[in-house]
């Protein structure tokens, strides 16, 4: 079983940057293809970027391209989201999550198996 706790989430004002964290365990970290998704009221949970088991590969959703980053430390069983130039729209609730499966369709969230509790962004002046 793997744990996931996010933290990191906060009110910014738009044009603004934060910077996600994600702390797994429970399995060895460097096993896990690693995911942050967003949920906002009223709509479906959706991909926002993944990575990787080594944190050689990324995908971003073309909403946040330029704008995120992700990445991860194997030696800290953490992965990140920065999250630059922020817009009114990238208010959610924005979860990580983890799958034990090889890279590929990492935007396919039926493919992670575990989830965090999230935490909530809001983007507003």
């Amino acid at each position: 079983q793997v744990q996931l706790v996010e933290s990191g989430g906060g009110l910014v004002q738009p044009g603004g940057s934060l910077r996600l964290s994600c702390v797994a365990s429970g399995r060895t970290f460097s096993s896990l293809v690693m995911g942050w998704f967003r949920q906002a009221p009223g709509k479906e949970r959706e991909f926002v970027a993944g990575t990787s088991r080594s944190g050689g590969s990324t995908d971003y959703a073309d909403s946040v391209k330029g704008r995120f980053t992700i990445s991860r430390d194997n030696a800290k069983n953490t992965v990140y989201l920065q999250m630059n130039s922020l817009k009114p729209e990238d208010t959610a609730v924005y979860l990580c999550a983890a799958r034990i499966t090889a890279w590929g369709m990492v935007s396919l969230r039926n493919a992670y198996a575990y989830w965090g509790q999230g935490t909530q962004v809001t983007v507003s002046s």
